[in-house]
C-alpha cells in the first residue's frame, strides 16, 4: 500500500512539473492561445478582429517595469490586458473616442497596442520634463478626476509612461484637467468593463 501511494505522488509531481515546464499561466483570464488566427494582429484598432487578438496577447502586465520596457527593441509591441479581461464594447469606445487625439503622436490609438519605441518615449518624459507649481496642480487635479487616481491602477510601467505623457501635455499642449483626466481613462488598459461610469469630457 505504501508503496502504491509513493508511486501515485510520484506520478503527480511529475504532472505538475510538466505542466509548469510547458508555461501553465496562472491568471490567463481563461484566454486560450491557440484559437486566434495570426493575421487579426494587423487587424484595425477597435475591430473584432483586433480584439480577438489582443484580449490573448500577454506582453502588457502589472509587473512590467519601466526598465524592462526601456531594454526593449522599438519594434517590440505591448499587447493585451494586464488586470482584468478585456471587454469588447469598452475597447471599441476607448479606441474610438481616442481618434480624436490622432494627430498628436504621444497619445497611443490602442491602449491594448503601444509600441515599445512610444512606451520609451513617454518614459523618456517623466525623467526630462519638469512642471511648474501651477503646472503640477493641473496635474494633481486631473489625476484626482481620473477613475483610478493616478495614471494607471498600480505603479508599472504604463504608470510612470503615462505620467510622462500627462507631463508633456501640460507643458508642450497646454491641456487642463479635464481633458487630461478623460484621456487617462480612454489609454487605460487593465481591461474590464466600466459601462455606467462617467467619462470626463465625453
Amino acid at each position: 500500500m505504501k508503496s502504491r501511494l509513493i508511486f501515485a505522488g510520484s506520478i503527480v509531481a511529475a504532472a505538475l512539473v510538466a505542466l509548469f515546464a510547458g508555461g501553465f499561466q496562472a491568471f490567463d483570464f481563461g484566454r486560450g492561445e491557440a484559437s486566434v488566427d495570426p493575421a487579426y494582429a494587423n487587424s484595425p484598432a477597435g475591430s473584432q478582429e483586433k480584439f480577438e487578438y489582443l484580449s490573448q496577447q500577454r506582453s502588457n502586465s502589472c509587473s512590467l517595469q519601466p526598465d524592462t520596457v526601456l531594454g526593449y527593441a522599438d519594434s517590440k509591441r505591448l499587447q493585451g490586458s494586464c488586470c482584468s479581461p478585456m471587454d469588447m464594447g469598452e475597447y471599441r469606445h476607448q479606441v474610438e473616442d481616442l481618434e480624436q487625439y490622432r494627430a498628436i503622436s504621444q497619445i497611443p490609438q490602442d491602449p491594448y497596442d503601444i509600441p515599445a519605441s512610444q512606451a520609451k518615449q513617454l518614459l523618456s518624459y517623466r525623467e526630462e520634463i519638469q512642471l511648474t507649481k501651477q503646472q503640477q496642480s493641473v496635474y494633481d487635479a486631473a489625476m484626482e478626476m481620473s477613475r483610478e487616481k493616478g495614471p494607471c491602477c498600480c505603479e508599472c510601467w504604463r504608470y510612470y509612461a503615462f505620467e510622462g505623457m500627462s507631463k508633456h501635455l501640460i507643458q508642450e499642449q497646454g491641456w487642463d484637467s479635464p481633458e487630461l483626466a478623460n484621456l487617462i481613462e480612454l489609454v487605460d488598459g487593465c481591461g474590464g468593463s466600466h459601462a455606467g461610469d462617467d467619462h470626463h469630457g465625453a
